[in-house]
């Protein structure tokens, strides 16, 4: 059911994008998506290519920006870009409507999850969880509880390769991103977007950011349910994991494109259906 949901919400974003591409380029709404044909959308393609045969590996994969020479000034200016009026309306509305798909296609999917979730241990459905957005802003994110309600008594703490904490129905529910779907309540209250940098806890994020070069720049855009990084590179529980996956999170701002939203939806299909970095 997630896989037939994620073709089909793929698919209409790419025709939403391809049919109004040329009206939306003569109204000035796609300019830097559609006026270079050497630019971010034709760069998108060649990407899909290379990452056809591993959509998850190291950061020498093409589509990865070297923290040492990135130029943080092009990274801000393309973060306006995206943030401006008419590339976020347009990607608000492609937000809109597959949140609302997500929701409504899965119900059955999302009840079931939930009462295997209540019969599998004791404890909530749901939890909400602090996270830094756009801008440094906290908001809380649901997702469907994957863990025992103890599993952070001694304070926050990474998943763990095998980790005890995880239930049987939680290890299921995160390998196939189940766990994310109530995230796209936090997309239609405009506070995450379908496709962008994933939102990290407050806690963590202090220590990156003391760790990590340009690290606050992720915080230029709204985070997203699914994102270049996460269909890239796989589960990051360390600084240097961190390191490697803003790499690709600060290409994504960089070279941002409508056709590479879409084909990060296309590979995030793949990446749920094989289970592919999940802990």
């Amino acid at each position: 059911m997630v896989i037939i949901y994620g073709i089909m919400a793929a698919l209409l974003a790419a025709l939403i994008t391809i049919r109004a591409g040329p009206w939306l380029v003569r109204v000035g709404l796609l300019k830097v998506a559609y006026d270079d044909p050497a630019a971010p959308s034709a760069r998108a393609l060649v990407l899909l290519r290379q990452s056809h045969d591993n959509p998850i590996g190291p950061s020498a994969n093409a589509g990865a920006l070297d923290l040492d020479t990135v130029d943080m000034r092009a990274v801000s200016r393309a973060a306006a870009v995206i943030s401006g009026d008419d590339i976020s309306q347009f990607k608000r509305a492609l937000d809109v409507v597959l949140s609302l798909g997500l929701i409504v296609t899965l119900t059955p999917l999302l009840v079931l999850t939930a009462l295997a979730i209540k019969l599998d241990s004791c404890g909530p459905v749901l939890y909400r969880q602090r996270r830094v957005g756009k801008d440094g802003k906290i908001f809380e994110v649901f997702k469907f509880r994957s863990m025992r309600t103890d599993a952070e008594k001694d304070g926050p703490q990474y998943a763990r390769i095998n980790d005890d904490r995880i239930t049987r129905i939680g290890r299921f529910i995160r390998k196939t991103r189940i766990d994310e779907i109530p995230q796209a309540i936090n997309v239609l209250r405009g506070e995450m977007s379908f496709v962008g940098p994933r939102p990290e806890r407050p806690e963590f994020v202090v220590e990156l950011e003391r760790a990590i070069p340009h690290y606050r720049s992720r915080q230029l855009v709204k985070p997203g349910i699914t994102g270049w990084a996460q269909v890239k590179y796989e589960y990051a529980a360390t600084v240097e994991g961190a390191s490697e996956k803003l790499r690709y999170d600060l290409y994504y701002i960089r070279n941002f494109s409508p056709l590479l939203d879409i084909i990060i939806i296309v590979m995030t299909i793949r990446v749920a259906l094989f289970g592919i970095g999940s802990r």
